[in-house]
């Protein structure tokens, strides 16, 4: 094995070792950029009405394109995020969401038993499979 040291025209300098590190500065960046973007835009994802549904153990996920009905803790009904009537509530979902027979309902732990009921009923009599929306309950220690 041999080499020149007199010529000069090598890229290191004489006597000094390859460089061996990564630069992961650029890297760091970019994932501060995409971390920042994420926090930021985390609550625009969660749309629709306000409710503060009631925690549990097993959570069902939902789906965009599913009909999502909401009522709040004012006891106001909500189709996504358009206000609708308890007797027009079948009507609007089979015009929002033709040959859709299943219904994620979401509904303010906060509101009376009958309410929640009177409009699970509602949902069951046009033969909808009614799929309650809730939250994950914290772990227990």
């Amino acid at each position: 094995m041999a080499f020149n040291m007199t010529s000069g025209g090598g890229r290191r300098s004489r006597g000094l070792p390859a460089m061996a590190e990564i630069n992961v500065t650029p890297f760091v960046d970019v994932v501060l950029v995409l971390l920042i973007i994420f926090i930021i835009t985390a609550h625009v994802m969660d749309y629709g009405i306000e409710v503060n549904v009631p925690k549990t153990k097993t959570v069902a996920s939902t789906a965009k394109e599913l009909p999502v009905v909401q009522l709040s803790a004012k006891s106001e009904l909500f189709l996504g995020s358009d206000p609708v009537n308890l007797v027009d509530l079948p009507a609007a979902i089979h015009a929002r969401f033709p040959g859709q027979t299943t219904v994620f309902f979401k509904a303010d732990q906060k509101l009376p038993y009958g309410q929640v009921i009177q409009v699970a009923a509602e949902l069951g009599t046009a033969k909808f499979n009614v799929n309650l929306v809730t939250q994950p309950d914290s772990p227990r220690h």
